[in-house]
């Protein structure tokens, strides 16, 4: 499983990271080419030409990580590789994240906080050095919304988006815990979760103005026929005008037909 994380600054990304360590993945990242968190951008293709098995050292928050010269190299790694578990601390290109999205085994993590709360993290954390309330909130809007890569479009893409409002890590690892964030079928759904979706994508299909109902006839996990309610075969629809009693008394000549159909197979 490779995860990816992406969040608001000092909404608690790194303890997030630290976690998943203790999981046992590993922490990848990229090396510095000029961009604020060292991210570089993929090829067109998604992969690059670079390969190597990147370098072990120390990062900033003291945790074992493993250094690529470029996310293509990163990205092949990690696929050759892809029953082992990795995290990427940080997606700042929506490139990066188009990139990710096409291996079955990656999994985006977004994670949020309140503003007030995460400007209270930052001075804890950074305490004379920290930022001013106004300068944090400049910083923050111009990561949420800048007009190249704005972290907005990126966070809206999670699979799992987290608002982290805990007041201590115990709390959030336990929040983490309940997630299950380890469990297979987040890569790949069991049978009857994934014939639910296609019972749910049918269901969008209704045109009744009460209620969507979506079916899936299956054998052997193998889909037989779908459906969804509505007006039956040539009728006006229920969106388009259709009246409440042509539609009963074509419902009630359908039962009846089909149970006089089914009569008659059993003489």
């Amino acid at each position: 499983m490779f995860i990816a994380v992406s969040g608001t600054l000092a909404s608690g990304k790194s303890e997030v990271v630290r976690y998943l360590t203790f999981q046992g993945f590993t922490l990848v990242s990229i090396e510095s080419q000029g961009d604020q968190n060292g991210a570089s951008k993929p090829n067109e293709n998604g992969t690059g030409a670079l390969n190597g098995n990147g370098t072990h050292h120390k990062g900033p928050s003291a945790l074992d990580q493993q250094i690529f010269p470029s996310f293509d190299a990163l990205l092949n790694h990690v696929t050759e590789n892809w029953r082992s578990n990795y995290v990427l601390s940080h997606i700042d290109h929506s490139e990066t994240l188009k990139a990710l999205q096409k291996r079955p085994f990656f999994l985006h993590l977004s994670i949020d906080a309140p503003l007030t709360l995460r400007f209270q993290r930052h001075q804890l954390k950074n305490g004379e050095k920290a930022l001013s309330r106004s300068e944090f909130i400049e910083q923050s809007d111009d990561l949420l919304f800048n007009a190249a890569n704005p972290l907005l479009e990126i966070n809206n893409q999670a699979h799992i988006k987290i608002i982290n409002t805990s007041t201590s890590l115990k709390d959030l690892y336990v929040k983490l815990s309940e997630l299950d964030l380890l469990n297979q079928e987040r890569l790949r759904p069991t049978w009857d979760s994934y014939f639910m979706r296609l019972a749910d994508l049918a269901a969008l299909r209704s045109n009744c103005m009460k209620r969507r109902v979506g079916c899936v006839i299956v054998k052997d996990n193998r889909v037989v026929a779908t459906g969804y309610n509505g007006t039956p075969r040539n009728l006006t629809n229920c969106n388009e005008g259709g009246s409440e009693q042509p539609y009963l008394h074509a419902y009630v000549y359908t039962r009846k037909k089909m149970h006089y159909l089914k009569s008659e197979e059993t003489v």
